[in-house]
């Protein structure tokens, strides 16, 4: 029996659509490194903003982020795996296109491989992501090696590390002694040697991302760190201009924050004048 298919807008990927858009995969991911085309990647934490970023980038990113971003908490620290799954999976729901890889929030995935398995198991069962991320260099490569060989894609992050704010004293730049950029720079080989389809660089002076760049096998993705990267991340409110304050990495393509503000402006002045609700948007009775 033969089913056929209506357009339908809804951004919920388990909605069949006539001509559903055929969903970035992490080979795909990985035969970028070194081509023309770099890789576009932004976070998203809910199905609406996942479902309008979608069709422009190859990789949505739901980070650990949210929890300065959605929930005003002060570092990325005490955010959960059931934070994480809750918006994985609205991500999930609004995306047809975009590999969508997870973060491993801070404690669930450090003490040992096996809890790092269980905790991204779990969370790719809960959400449908395709992969997660963790933070952490040469320390973490038993446990992305662990991972990979049991099914579970890795995307790494080596450099600004923000789970580790309270051992990195802040949020600044790193690698700019000669230690430390060759610490990075070690870590992110190991992680790559590991077997992370993916390496994200953050917050590091540009020759380190260059280097790492030229010096693995996997892709690397670059906020804060270099063009010659194999593609760009940033945080998406970042990005569209809704906080006042970003990094100096970060340009603002928008200023959705203006934007909304006139709106609500507009929407409170005509609440408070009985402007609004106007006939438009009331209901008459029937004859």
């Amino acid at each position: 029996m033969s089913t056929t298919y209506t357009i339908d807008t809804s951004t919920s990927r388990a909605t069949p659509v006539s001509a559903p858009m055929k969903r970035m995969t992490v080979p795909a991911i990985r035969k970028r490194k070194g081509t023309d085309q770099p890789l576009v990647m932004l976070t998203a934490y809910t199905a609406p903003m996942a479902h309008l970023f979608d069709p422009h980038c190859d990789v949505l990113l739901v980070g650990d982020s949210l929890g300065q971003v959605i929930y005003g908490l002060p570092s990325t620290v005490p955010v959960t795996l059931e934070m994480m799954a809750a918006h994985g999976s609205a991500v999930v729901r609004g995306s047809y296109h975009s590999l969508i890889v997870i973060d491993l929030p801070f404690g669930s995935y450090e003490a040992s491989p096996v809890q790092a398995f269980e905790s991204a198991s779990w969370l790719m069962k809960q959400t449908g992501a395709a992969a997660v991320k963790m933070e952490g260099g040469a320390a973490m490569a038993e446990t992305v090696r662990f991972l990979t060989e049991r099914g579970i894609p890795v995307m790494g992050h080596v450099g600004l590390t923000p789970q580790a704010v309270n051992m990195l004293g802040g949020y600044g730049a790193r690698g700019r002694s000669q230690e430390e950029a060759s610490k990075i720079i070690d870590d992110g080989k190991a992680i790559a040697a590991a077997g992370a389809f993916s390496l994200v660089v953050e917050g590091v002076v540009e020759p380190i991302a260059v280097e790492l760049t030229r010096g693995i096998d996997c892709p690397t993705i670059g906020i804060g760190a270099s063009a010659q990267c194999d593609g760009q991340v940033l945080v998406a409110e970042d990005m569209l201009g809704l906080f006042e304050r970003t990094p100096r990495f970060v340009k603002r393509f928008d200023d959705l924050a203006g934007r909304i503000s006139a709106a609500v402006e507009t929407y409170a002045g005509e609440v408070r004048s009985r402007a609004f609700p106007g006939a438009e948007q009331t209901y008459a009775p029937k004859d």
